[in-house]
């Protein structure tokens, strides 16, 4: 469901994007498509989409093809808040099955073959079964949707993803009232994820996330199957993964295989590992510091040893007005 009434959190595309960059893209996509405000990028690259700054092109599945023709272009802005250039939205990333420091992943993910790629279904729900992307994506429109990120680590970006709505392809699997949370599970395939043959070996693989119903179905959450008008890059979670932008990073699980409606709360990788630094909800709170730092502020990226780009962190993440009442009566100091 796209949310159609204005938030705090919204935008106008002219409010992000210099006016040039704006018409020409928008001339360039006969009035679909939407542009960033990268600054500083020297190179102006022809995507799937169409023109962003500093993208590099790629190939794309000829289904993705198509469904970028009928993108919805800018369905869901931040205001005020430039674009996190692409290079480092995709050079700066934690992707641990492909190592566990933050250039790893671009380092080693381009041995991750995606295609084809299937998803299995199951539990409670009344169409269960493995589920090729193309077709569960088939019946959506695709979305674009700028988001915050914001990771445990106190470091923050700002994306623009392609995706569907995760409620669109729930109502397709017909879960039943048992189902009362959503597990998802991270594709485990050691000879093409180098992190998962080297030292960081205190995860239990494979990599496990999880949602209550309510906050699955809520019209925030994506299922990204893209970023920056193109396909997804491997690193950022190649073909599929989630994006919750009101929980810290680690709960947007990359490159699923899995999807399981489950009746009781599914032992997520990092709550098992270290139960008192990660929740199972995980929701962005500046109230709430993790055990070993504060997380009233945070470093949005790009930024520098002189000029580190050090803002306040926002309840939810900015997105307190369309997600608190998910939270109503709960004490999110204990439920974290």
């Amino acid at each position: 469901m796209l949310i159609k009434t204005p938030r705090r959190s919204d935008c106008l595309e002219f409010e992000v994007t210099p006016e040039p960059v704006y018409l020409n893209r928008r001339r360039f996509m006969q009035g679909a498509a939407f542009s960033t405000a990268a600054i500083g990028l020297p190179v102006i690259a022809q995507t799937d989409a169409g023109i962003y700054p500093g993208v590099t092109a790629a190939d794309s599945p000829a289904w993705l093809v198509e469904k970028l023709a009928q993108a919805r272009w800018g369905a869901v802005g931040v205001k005020g808040e430039d674009i996190t250039p692409f290079t480092d939205a995709t050079q700066y990333n934690n992707f641990y099955e492909f190592g566990p420091d933050k250039g790893d992943p671009a380092r080693n993910a381009n041995k991750l073959t995606t295609e084809p790629w299937v998803v299995t279904v199951d539990g409670e729900v009344g169409r269960p079964g493995d589920y090729s992307l193309e077709d569960l994506v088939s019946k959506s429109v695709l979305e674009e949707r700028i988001y915050r990120l914001r990771c445990v680590e106190a470091w923050s970006m700002v994306i623009p993803w392609l995706g569907v709505p995760l409620a669109d392809l729930i109502s397709r699997f017909e879960p039943t009232s048992d189902a009362k949370f959503v597990r998802f599970e991270t594709l485990s395939r050691p000879e093409e994820m180098a992190g998962m043959r080297g030292g960081f070996s205190l995860i239990d693989w494979p990599y496990v996330e999880g949602l209550r119903m309510d906050e699955a179905l809520h019209p925030l959450t994506l299922m990204a199957v893209g970023m920056y008008g193109r396909v997804l890059p491997n690193q950022n979670g190649a073909p599929l993964r989630l994006v919750v932008p009101w929980k810290y990073g680690f709960k947007s699980i990359k490159s699923i295989v899995r999807i399981s409606f489950v009746r009781e709360q599914p032992a997520t990788t990092w709550e098992t590992m270290a139960p008192q630094e990660y929740g199972f909800y995980a929701n962005v709170n500046p109230n709430v510091s993790h055990p070993r730092w504060s997380q009233a502020r945070e470093r949005r990226l790009p930024g520098s040893l002189f000029s580190p780009n050090v803002r306040k962190t926002l309840m939810f993440n900015g997105y307190e007005e369309e997600v608190a009442g998910l939270y109503a009566g709960m004490d999110l100091s204990k439920d974290y």
